[in-house]
């Protein structure tokens, strides 16, 4: 009985498998094709890296990195450099769940910290806009106790609220924004 079906999974899974290699490369290379395009429009000089003024204006993100991503410390990036910083950003990125985590909460805790210019713990509103403006759009659903201050207690459990959200969409409650 057993064979039956697992010869029938295999004849399935052939086909199957097929049917969506193609659809899985052309996603990776229409990725591709996307990150070139940004590389080129932000090397506005057309000589084939980006200087740090260039990744500055053209590609914040890259900017932001310039110095991890300059492997040869030229003060030029070229795009093998980025492919290889994404590739170990990438490595490092998927490491073990705990290990993420942990990452994500201290890089936040460090972030929060810079934010809040006057050490009292919590941010106003200035300083979110100043120092966190993805936090800032989001302030008055965050700041639950309507103080006029958020603190890291209050994005956390802002962030649970979005997560527990998320795994019961299906019972038809609304995501918190």
């Amino acid at each position: 009985m057993i064979k039956p079906v697992v010869f029938a999974a295999v004849l399935f899974a052939v086909p199957l498998t097929s049917a969506l290699l193609p659809a899985v490369s052309h996603a990776a290379g229409d990725r591709a094709a996307r990150a070139a395009e940004r590389f080129k429009r932000a090397d506005s000089d057309g000589n084939g890296t980006l200087s740090r003024a260039e990744a500055e204006k053209g590609a914040p993100r890259f900017a932001k990195h310039f110095d991890a991503i300059d492997a040869n410390r030229d003060g030029q990036v070229s795009p093998a450099e980025i492919a290889a910083w994404r590739n170990t950003h990438a490595a490092q990125a998927h490491g073990k769940p705990g290990e993420r985590m942990a990452h994500a909460r201290a890089n936040f805790n460090e972030h929060f910290k810079k934010a809040d210019a006057d050490g009292d713990g919590a941010l106003s509103r200035a300083e979110a806009e100043k120092g966190m403006p993805r936090l800032a759009g989001k302030f008055d659903r965050i700041d639950t106790d309507r103080n006029g201050r958020i603190t890291q207690q209050e994005v956390g459990a802002w962030l649970k609220a979005r997560r527990d959200a998320r795994q019961n969409r299906s019972s038809g409650k609304v995501e918190p924004r």
